[in-house]
């Protein structure tokens, strides 16, 4: 199960969605379907990681993917370029992939240099291997409801949600943060399982106002524990995808959220740590999504509970 009682706190009333132990599980689904798809149909499915520079949480992250692609069975395709690479030389690179059978799917890894033309080079993606879901037809297929690639984060989110939930529809939900890589495709994600869908932000009158009327709360601002407990409706379920890092007390480096887990944890009736939350499930999603890419690939059924 997903949700355990949390023990942290005398005062805490919610419950903890442990989205390690979730996305244990759905790696376990991906490699028990990868296994099948080798043994009928004798294709590995492949995800291939391009990473231009050496921005040290980037390597870090790109090593996980790699180690956790092979853990389930997949084949790992790493492909590390210099800071100063040629935009004509990546866009080269990734044309090689789209063409690549064994490649189903494609990531590249961001933040880019700043000669690199990120928009350029995201929309050079074949769509139907873009596993970040950031290619601009994915974003218009998932904004008018059509099957699409669907960003991990978001998507990871959404199994959460359903998995405390079961059924979200007539749930009022709020997401605070408009980005294209969160906020924007959580929302879409959330009216397509018939919420009713608050996109808010910093321009919000009446933010804590507007939050408090939420079922569900999606945190992702970027704004270390800016949502606190006043701002939380009793009962509902916050989702913090927030990852910052704020100095503690004894001068050590800790990773909070954009929600404070101690006042939201007393109010709320469950809700995501971090660590330990949200993060885990963007990796294993895009597991998920390199699965679902190769199952399309080769007109083989989608695997249940790994899409949207």
């Amino acid at each position: 199960m997903a949700l355990t009682v949390c023990e942290r706190t005398n005062e805490m009333t919610a419950k903890l969605i442990d989205g390690k132990a979730f996305a244990f599980t759905v790696r376990e689904k991906v490699a028990a379907h990868v296994s099948r798809i080798k043994e009928e149909a004798g294709v590995v499915p492949g995800l291939a990681v391009v990473l231009v520079g050496e921005d040290p949480a980037s390597q870090v992250y790109v090593r996980s993917k790699g180690k956790q692609t092979v853990e389930v069975g997949m084949a790992s395709f790493e492909h590390k370029l210099a800071a100063d690479t040629s935009e004509a030389v990546l866009l080269a690179l990734i044309a090689s992939l789209n063409a690549d059978s064994a490649v189903h799917g494609i990531l590249v890894q961001l933040p880019l240099p700043e000669h690199l033309d990120s928009g350029l080079v995201i929309n050079s993606i074949d769509p139907a291997k873009d596993v970040d879901g950031f290619h601009i037809s994915n974003v218009g297929l998932l904004a008018t409801g059509q099957k699409s690639m669907v960003p991990c984060t978001p998507l990871g989110c959404l199994m959460l949600l359903r998995d405390h939930h079961g059924s979200l529809a007539g749930m009022n939900a709020v997401v605070i943060g408009r980005s294209n890589i969160v906020g924007k495709p959580m929302a879409q994600l959330l009216l397509g399982d018939s919420c009713t869908v608050t996109i808010a932000h910093s321009r919000t009158k009446d933010l804590p106002g507007v939050v408090r009327q939420a079922d569900i709360v999606v945190a992702a601002v970027g704004r270390p524990e800016m949502v606190t407990g006043d701002w939380i409706k009793p009962g509902a379920t916050v989702i913090d995808v927030g990852i910052n890092r704020v100095e503690g007390e004894s001068g050590k480096t800790l990773l909070v959220g954009d929600v404070d887990f101690a006042s939201a944890s007393a109010v709320a009736g469950a809700i995501t740590p971090v660590p330990g939350g949200v993060g885990p499930m963007t990796i294993a999603c895009l597991l998920a999504n390199t699965l679902t890419a190769c199952c399309r690939a080769l007109d083989l059924p989608e695997p249940e509970g790994l899409t949207a």
